[in-house]
This record gives structure tokens, sequence and C-alpha cells, in this order.
């Protein structure tokens, strides 16, 4: 299939790119390169500079394209909750041009990047794809915003598979592209750089949850495991299935103190763990239960365990101080 990937200089879009590559499929890698790379753009790939706001470009990209994968977009909470205005433009503003698009060119087949974030406080643990939609941020809100406008172009034929992803740490298993986030607001990666670099400590946001040891609870998944599934959303749409709802997660929670242990494990080295003030917009807790996935697109996480995930993401910044840089 010849694929139109939005948003894929990212850290995601990057490796799924890479994986959708692999797996025979044509890439074409539309992005604005404000939070991408162009280095981390496979070769194999057709890139055009660009956004998913601009027609022109938009319907540019998708000529010949049998489907979109959509996953530009802003993705931190903390900046949504100061600035929710940029996040509902950029996360459901915009990509209604890409819509309009798809539907000019006849392109019928969507996968979407969403988040956990549209559950907000989850009332059972874990989350099924049938519980409530009441998001706690504006990154949330912006996503489910658009999940809305792509269930409303069903109307006219769309099929998508929409991704609620949790969260997604880890990197290409030979390190050769990774996370690179400026500046870097993710769990992992901070720990891992504050221990590269020879920091003395390490901050974590909130240790008065209602959780095990006080700290958030989160699911994480490897990367390259949601990039397979993102393949199979794909494939399954090539073959004219029907899309849904699908969480991304391992079923596995593990606090923010268990992931600054593992980090630790995986650079062998010790740092002081500093308890910060809870963000605003933050869950205590969100950990998937991912059984649609298995059961309806086949896909098993390959690298469920943290100490794999974190040795990964380790290999990654160890070879890469600078990032892309």
């Amino acid at each position: 299939m010849r694929v139109l990937l939005t948003g894929a200089a990212g850290y995601i879009g990057s490796i799924t790119t890479r994986t959708l590559l692999d797996r025979g499929h044509e890439c074409i890698v539309l992005d604005n390169l404000v939070h991408g790379w162009r280095e981390s753009v496979d070769a194999r790939a057709q890139f055009i500079e660009g956004s998913v706001g601009d027609s022109e470009v938009v319907a540019r990209a998708l000529d010949g394209c049998d489907a979109v994968v959509h996953m530009a977009g802003l993705i931190e909470v903390a900046e949504s909750q100061k600035n929710p205005d940029l996040y509902f433009r950029v996360n459901s503003l915009e990509p209604l041009v890409l819509l309009d698009a798809m539907r000019a060119a006849d392109v019928k087949a969507l996968v979407f990047s969403s988040t956990a974030a549209v559950y907000g406080e989850p009332t059972r643990v874990p989350i099924a794809e049938t519980a409530r939609t009441e998001p706690v941020n504006a990154y949330g809100a912006s996503k489910l915003a658009f999940e809305r406008s792509v269930t409303d172009c069903e109307s006219w034929g769309l099929r998508a598979v929409r991704f609620r992803y949790f969260n997604v740490a880890g990197a290409w298993p030979d390190g050769s592209v990774g996370e690179a986030h400026a500046p870097e607001t993710h769990l992992i990666p901070r720990i891992l750089t504050a221990i590269r670099d020879g920091a003395e400590r390490v901050e974590v946001f909130g240790g008065d949850y209602a959780t095990k040891d006080g700290t958030c609870v989160r699911d994480y998944i490897h990367v390259c495991d949601l990039a397979a599934a993102h393949a199979l959303g794909i494939e399954r749409l090539g073959a004219g299935e029907d899309g849904g709802v699908f969480n991304l997660g391992n079923g596995s929670g593990f606090s923010n103190l268990e992931v600054v242990r593992a980090c630790m494990r995986a650079a062998g080295r010790e740092i002081e763990v500093m308890i910060g003030p809870r963000r605003e917009g933050d869950p205590a807790k969100l950990v998937a239960s991912a059984a649609r996935a298995k059961s309806v697109l086949g896909w098993v996480p390959e690298r469920a365990e943290l100490d794999g995930i974190v040795a990964d993401a380790w290999r990654w910044h160890l070879a890469h101080p600078n990032g892309y840089r």
C-alpha cells in the first residue's frame, strides 16, 4: 500500500515509517519539522515538508495514496493546560483539512494516533475502550474532539482505526532511531539523560497520589510494538475490514519510582529522586486493557518488560547525546 504518514519525522512516526517500509509498504512522510527531525526519516520514504493545515500541500502528499496514518499534533499535557487554544487548533481544527482532502481524493482508510488521555480519571483499571471519555486536560480533550470528527466522516465512507496510546518509550533496538524532544518532558528520557550527563538528582512530579508508593502509575509500551500495531491497522483497512477504537498498552502499570529504578538498572548508576509538585491534569493511574487489539488485530506486544524497554532507550541516549543534532 501507498501510505501517507503525517508527523512522521517525530519519535513514533519515524519508527512507524521504518516498520511499514520493512513490511513492503510505500511511505510518504508529511511533517512541518517544528517538533520533528528530518534526519529521523528513513531514506526509503518520500519526504514532504508541510502542515496538515495546508490544503495544497496535503492534496499533493495524498496523490496516489491508499491510506493515511495521522500522527501530527501536540502532545504535552502541561503545555495544553497553559495554552488550550493552541492545542485545539493544532490537534482538532487543522486536521479537518486532512479529512476534507482525503474525501476529495477518495482515500477512505485512516489510522489515527489518539491518546489514553481521552479517558481522564478512570473509574476502573485496566481501562477498556468502552470506558467513559471525560478528559481532565486540554490535550486529551483536543484529541477526543478530532476522534469525533473522524466518526462523523464515516457518513462518506471513511473507515478509521483509532489507537489510544498509553505511555510510549524505548527505541529501535540497535539505537539508531529514538526519542528526541526539545525540551524533553517524558519521564524515561529525562531520567536517562540526567544519569548520562552526571546530574545529582531527577524530579518526579507528585508523591501524594492514591497509588502504591504515592507516585503516578502508567502503562508503558515499547515504541516498536506500537509501530507494529499501526502496520496491522493499516493492513486491516487495506483488506477492506472495518476500523474501530483500540487501546495500545501492556496491561501492566509501573509507578514513577519503579521507572526511576529501572533506569538506574539499565545505566548501572544511581541518582537521587526529588519529589516535586503534581502537574495539573495528571491522573493518578492509567493502565490499558489491550484485549481488543489482541483479539481483533492479532497484536501481541513482543517487548513488554519494563527493563527491556528502558534498555533500548538507554542505548539510544548513549549513542545520541545531542539527539539528531
